[in-house]
């Protein structure tokens, strides 16, 4: 009898060890918390302040742990799905192509801004840099922003080959922001950036309205020479093998944070966010599209 009872208790001990392990180490648990990137795309102190807020609120509507992550560049939102290091982010449309590529990640919602699922690339330039056309950055510097950036440097790159355009010099900035301040300081003659049409009243929405504050003449001092496009929208991403309850949670609390009035600020200040469209993988192959055109894979543009 005292065999039986010693192995009952043994058994049971067992098993709640087991089960303290497998919810420690839960998706979503304080182990495992769900780990939520951000791409660096604009002014870093923006979104680290709007990350915190999301943040919060998904912890409380998810009703598990989340971690919102702002690394420093585009490819290391990346290269963390395939560290498993990320198991979610809003990512740019680029890197969303290079990690389903690499690591199989799955698109699951678009961003939309004010109606549109798409965007476009511009070429930018100093009112005063004597530049007046694309056949004009011919020997020139330029800034593009990241190696995985469509419209800061695939579509710029896939436009000075059809042009026959080479450069004296390039660099890469980082950021949409930092390429508009490098052409504003007069660092580069030209860059690369991302373009969004103008409000309805005129008011310019593309890159250059990151820096109206620190520079309130930067729409007179900056043109822009030539757009670049269309883009499809970034993705918000799911790594492939997290639970699909997971997926659907995370969505859902995106879908009804973006339509309350915290939300909708906190989401349009990161990346002028205004709402979430349905998004599949197909919705990017114009993206593949322009590889291509200039015969490279995605891949190659980090090596």
């Amino acid at each position: 009898m005292f065999c039986v009872m010693k192995k009952l208790l043994l058994c049971i001990m067992t098993g709640l060890i087991l089960s303290s392990c497998t919810n420690k180490n839960e998706l979503g648990s304080k182990g495992n918390p769900l780990k939520f990137y951000l791409v660096p795309a604009q002014d870093m102190l923006t979104l680290a302040e709007n990350g915190k807020i999301l943040e919060a609120y998904l912890k409380k509507e998810m009703q598990m742990e989340v971690v919102v992550e702002l690394p420093i560049n585009f490819i290391a939102v990346v290269e963390a799905f395939g560290a498993k290091r990320a198991d979610a982010a809003i990512i740019n449309t680029f890197g969303y192509i290079l990690a389903n590529e690499k690591y199989g990640v799955q698109a699951r919602l678009k961003l939309m801004n004010r109606g549109r699922d798409e965007y476009y690339g511009q070429i930018i330039t100093r009112v005063d840099s004597g530049i007046k056309t694309i056949k004009d950055i011919n020997g020139k510097k330029f800034a593009y922003v990241d190696p995985a950036s469509t419209s800061g440097y695939l579509l710029p790159l896939k436009l000075f080959k059809e042009e026959k355009i080479t450069l004296k010099e390039y660099l890469f900035s980082g950021r949409h922001d930092t390429v508009v301040s490098a052409v504003y300081q007069k660092q580069v003659d030209a860059g690369a950036t991302f373009y969004t049409p103008p409000d309805d009243d005129g008011t310019p929405k593309d890159a250059r309205m990151l820096l109206k504050m620190q520079y309130p003449d930067v729409f007179e001092k900056i043109k822009i020479l030539k757009l670049t496009g269309p883009i499809p929208n970034d993705p918000i991403i799911f790594r492939k093998d997290i639970p699909e309850e997971i997926k659907t949670k995370l969505t859902a609390a995106l879908i009804k944070y973006i339509k309350s009035p915290d939300g909708s600020k906190v989401l349009h200040n990161m990346y002028h966010i205004t709402d979430f469209k349905d998004a599949k993988d197909s919705d990017y192959d114009k993206v593949r599209g322009y590889l291509k055109d200039i015969g490279r894979t995605a891949q190659e543009f980090i090596k």
